[in-house]
């Protein structure tokens, strides 16, 4: 089910430039005078080999019993029909951060993953945008599903349709991000590099619905919800609520588990725009709000959610409605900096791994805080 006639669930709305009419949402939370958070960098966390260095690390994941599997994309690339090398490791180190070995080789849907995450029966789920596939791997590391399907090598050298231009097909997924589940098991995937929507499976794997479609945030990033330009991050919480990291129009929308939009989060917390980025030239103009990478909720008595963007590089403590708590770190390559963060897992809210694309690493942060109040 696309999106269509959507915009009669928001109930404001307003002309836009191009004289449609546009949706537009409740006004963000104001976020002014925001604290650092009280965190800082365990050194050396993990423990492997010199021989075995990390490459881009795009994603990291914890499990109950607090295995850590890294999703590294190393510098030795494997063959296969991808538009350039295919490249993909999944690394599992156990709680103290010893290696303990690589799962996953040879899997056919695995070429060039974007997220990792363990559902709440430790399953590990691999997305992986370079084949078009969403893989579970039960805790043996086996494959006992997979969604979607990677094209064969016959095809051809791979072109990437412009998002604007894309045709979504139910089941089938082009450039999938990022993977959640609700209390009942269902299964979502958002995708943001060449179609922009969210796609519901149930438990089974059998297609469900899908919301979503290419489009412009329009003045402050908080018009027409359900208009993403590159999903390219997605939590759920425990009341089956959608958080989709919409990174080209620096929001995050809100829906229920139907698909209803509820609310924009913006990560509005006032920042230093004279800053030089870690990457790339000074920008002209810097929006208020910026851009969400990637995110995770906490599974605490009070859900928190959080959120990194790449420039100005900071990690944002967040109740679920939008109030920012606190933030922590810059963009950089010394400790306590991040170059382009690309994965997040929080086991609580005072443990947090980052997948710190860029530098080649993953960073674990702790903090002495035992509880956050969230002042409303």
């Amino acid at each position: 089910m696309a999106l269509v006639g959507a915009l009669l669930l928001y109930p404001m709305t307003q002309m836009g430039s191009s004289g449609r009419v546009e949706a537009q949402a409740p006004m963000p939370v104001a976020n002014s005078n925001v604290p650092p958070l009280p965190l800082q960098v365990v050194p050396d966390f993990l423990k492997y080999p010199p021989t075995m260095n990390l490459g881009e690390t795009l994603g990291v994941a914890v499990n109950s019993k607090g295995d850590i599997v890294v999703l590294n994309h190393p510098g030795s690339p494997t063959s296969g029909p991808l538009y350039g090398n295919a490249t993909t490791q999944l690394l599992v180190f156990d709680r103290t951060g010893k290696f303990v070995k690589e799962i996953g080789q040879g899997v056919y849907g695995l070429g060039y993953a974007h997220a990792v995450r363990f559902d709440r029966y430790d399953n590990l789920w691999v997305v992986d945008k370079g084949t078009n596939s969403v893989m579970k791997f039960n805790p043996a590391g086996y494959v006992t599903m997979n969604l979607g399907r990677r094209p064969e090598g016959y095809e051809g050298e791979y072109h990437r349709p412009e998002p604007a231009k894309a045709v979504p097909v139910d089941g089938l997924f082009n450039g999938p991000t990022d993977i959640g589940w609700d209390a009942s098991d269902n299964v979502y995937v958002s995708e943001g590099y060449v179609n922009n929507r969210i796609a519901k499976f149930d438990k089974n794997g059998n297609w469900v619905k899908t919301w979503g479609q290419y489009g412009e945030g329009g003045e402050h990033a908080n018009l027409n919800p359900g208009h993403f330009r590159n999903v390219h991050t997605m939590q759920v919480d425990r009341q089956g609520n959608i958080y989709a990291g919409d990174r080209g129009n620096r929001r995050i929308h809100v829906f229920d588990s139907d698909g209803k939009f509820i609310r924009f989060l913006h990560m509005n917390a006032p920042y230093d725009k004279s800053r030089h980025p870690v990457l790339g030239n000074l920008p002209t103009n810097r929006p208020d709000e910026t851009a969400p990478w990637t995110m995770c909720i906490t599974n605490g008595p009070t859900q928190y959610l959080f959120v990194m963007d790449s420039e100005p590089g900071r990690l944002y403590k967040m109740t679920l409605d939008g109030k920012i708590l606190g933030v922590y770190g810059e963009s950089g390559r010394q400790t306590g900096q991040f170059n382009w963060p690309h994965g997040l897992a929080c086991p609580s809210e005072n443990e947090l791994y980052v997948a710190d694309m860029n530098n080649w690493r993953i960073v674990k942060l702790v903090t002495s805080q035992r509880t956050t109040t969230a002042s409303r």
